[in-house]
């Protein structure tokens, strides 16, 4: 039901920062969840955060708590993911997704999610 298009991925240094955003095709509140996921060459694709828009709970994977934060405008039409101390790890294409807030009650990587995965945005961090 809702499209998504992601954007903000660059190359930086090991330590640096990027705030990647997914502008989404109708704003996106109530029962629904959002999430980032990333893929990089020789890895399965995880997802890595979400948040669920009608109070903004937010779920991190263990690899990222303390260095990503998610979070959604308060129109709630764009959705975001500020990535701080970067590390190489951290390459990957990054995709975001909407899915049913039931989503967001399961695990991390299970659910059900709307549309299909987009062009994604490249996130390379060198050393």
């Amino acid at each position: 039901q809702v499209g998504t298009v992601e954007s903000g991925g660059d190359s930086v240094q090991a330590g640096g920062s990027l705030k990647l955003s997914c502008t989404t095709s109708r704003s996106i509140g109530g029962s629904y969840c959002m999430a980032w996921f990333r893929q990089s060459p020789g890895h399965e694709r995880e997802e890595v955060a979400r948040i669920l828009a009608t109070d903004g709970t937010t779920s991190y994977v263990d690899s990222v708590k303390g260095r990503f934060t998610i979070f959604q405008d308060t129109a709630k039409k764009i959705l975001y993911l500020q990535m701080d101390s970067l590390k190489s790890e951290d390459t990957a294409m990054y995709y975001c997704r909407a899915g049913p807030g039931a989503t967001c009650r399961g695990r991390m990587n299970r659910g059900t999610w709307f549309g299909y995965w987009g062009r994604g945005t490249q996130v390379t961090v060198s050393s």
